[in-house]
């Protein structure tokens, strides 16, 4: 992790490599005219330059307090030391009318602004509380040196060119570094996807502990108690992921997604399940249930499963399905064998015969009640009941035939 001065030592750098970036032209003596500030003037105020740099490390210590451990010590004087050269080169830019040449103090700042915000990023600060440093270093900065132009005698008009040129300079440098910010912000979001990538890799396909614990280090994730898969169409697993638990990870590099995302929710278990499912709310999603989380696989599996069966929301609500369908092979070996007496039938008396014989065995023969989930007359499952007795004979007397019956038409509307 870079520190506050290794930021600081970029900033003041002179031989970095040069990093493109937008500039805004500062006013440069045109051919014939005398510099901004007379060679007098620039004096006195390179001499203000380290009283400057007190200040403004003592007001940002102060006010933002993300810097009031890092600039404390030997980091301090680093960023004392950078205030200096960075104000310096811009003394030097006014100061100096030779031309194309007088641009480089410039340039090594602007560049060093943009390592400064990189570094800030791998410090783990924000760009906020680099831009609220930027706007105590720009007001502190200004007082000193309007104070001392003031005590030169510089009249108002080459004040006020004065002051527009001091602050268009430091938002040029703070531009540079919330462009530096942002730019090892991407850099680091990238890096860390991978890295989270290659853990959901592990968890998934079965790799060591040691393995897998090596991962989450570098990922910077810390392991929860539990993980639930949750599948999601990748077009709404980034709003999805805005609204779950700190930590969750997200992957498509897998072969089973097809255009799905799979995201792995920490500690979603227990009454935290309800919290999940209606953070997914009415999205095409499944969730599979909470496991250890080195045993993620197992609710990733499921969720996988029930999305093959084009089921859809919690497949907890799917359990029985999910188990009759687990073989579907022996399924269909079973159905074979115990719904034989139906195979002399026309293929839609047969299918009438297995339809209500289905609701008959989950009514627990309540004619009334398979009657209504038929949306027939009663007397219409009393006359295809007489049918079913009548092929199947004493077999719907033995516990082991309705055992298998209830098994092979559990999954009726799935399988026909």
């Amino acid at each position: 992790m870079t520190t506050a001065g290794e930021s600081a030592r970029l900033f003041c750098s002179q031989g970095m490599k040069k990093v493109p970036m937008p500039r805004r032209v500062l006013r440069r003596p045109r051919a014939g005219e005398s510099v901004l500030l007379p060679p007098e003037t620039v004096v006195a105020l390179r001499g203000e330059l380290a009283r400057v740099a007190d200040d403004v490390v003592d007001q940002i210590i102060r006010e933002v307090p993300p810097y009031e451990d890092a600039f404390s010590g030997p980091m301090g004087e680093t960023i004392r030391g950078a205030v200096q050269v960075a104000l310096g080169g811009f003394l030097s830019l006014i100061s100096d009318s030779r031309g194309p040449d007088a641009l480089a103090p410039r340039s090594s700042a602007v560049d060093g602004a943009y390592q400064l915000g990189r570094g800030e990023v791998r410090s783990g600060r924000t760009a906020d509380a680099l831009l609220s440093a930027y706007r105590i270093g720009a007001r502190v900065s200004w007082r000193h040196l309007s104070t001392k132009a003031v005590e030169q005698g510089i009249d108002p008009a080459t004040m006020a060119s004065f002051a527009e040129l001091v602050f268009a300079y430091i938002d040029e440098l703070s531009a540079a570094s919330v462009a530096g910010h942002r730019d090892e912000s991407a850099s680091e979001g990238r890096i860390r996807q991978r890295m989270v990538e290659r853990l959901a890799r592990h968890l998934l396909t079965g790799a060591p502990e040691a393995t897998v614990l090596a991962s989450a280090e570098r990922a910077e994730w810390t392991p929860p108690a539990t993980l639930t898969a949750v599948l999601v169409a990748e077009s709404q697993a980034g709003s999805l992921l805005q609204v779950l638990r700190r930590g969750t990870l997200l992957t498509t590099d897998l072969p089973d997604l097809d255009g799905a995302a799979l995201l792995m929710v920490p500690d979603a278990h227990d009454r935290r399940r309800a919290t999940l499912l209606r953070a997914v709310g009415d999205r095409d999603a499944l969730v599979g249930p909470a496991r250890p989380w080195v045993d993620v696989r197992e609710s990733y599996d499921r969720a996988v499963r029930a999305r093959a069966l084009g089921l859809t929301g919690d497949t907890e609500r799917h359990l029985p399905r999910l188990v009759l369908t687990a073989d579907p092979q022996a399924l269909a070996d079973l159905r074979a064998g115990v719904l034989a007496p139906l195979d002399e039938l026309r293929p839609a008396a047969a299918a009438k015969l297995r339809e209500t014989l289905r609701a008959w065995l989950l009514h627990q023969g309540r004619r009334d009640d398979v009657a209504a989930a038929l949306f027939v007359h009663p007397q219409t499952i009393r006359y295809r009941m007489t049918q079913v007795r009548d092929l199947f004979g004493d077999r719907l007397e033995d516990p082991d035939t309705v055992l298998a019956l209830t098994i092979a038409l559990g999954v009726e509307e799935v399988s026909r």
